[in-house]
């Protein structure tokens, strides 16, 4: 399979986008050294500052599943729990 392109908006909810980007910043390190991660690179909206985006290529989508269910995660959905307004994942290949 080609490379998986994955585009993750985040939206805090008021008063939590300070735990929020705390808790995102968290999960690069350990994401950056999981098999088959390309990059991982975390935006805030200049506009919305309670707008976060994800923007992460994988080598292949088992190993972009793997990191779904990895530990970091799981800690993370603990921590943020309450503080997320919405959450949505877009899979996406290049196509040019």
């Amino acid at each position: 399979m080609a490379k998986l392109t994955i585009v993750a908006n985040i939206f805090a909810k008021p008063g939590k986008q300070a735990l929020l980007a705390t808790e995102l910043q968290k999960l690069i390190p350990p994401t950056l050294a999981e098999p088959g991660c390309i990059n991982y690179n975390l935006h805030q909206d200049n506009e919305n500052p309670a707008h976060f985006m994800f923007f992460e290529n994988w080598e292949s989508r088992e190993l972009w599943r793997d990191h779904m269910d990895s530990n970091h995660l799981k800690e993370y959905l603990k921590a943020v729990e309450g503080a997320v307004e919405s959450f949505t994942v877009n899979e996406m290949a290049e196509i040019s």
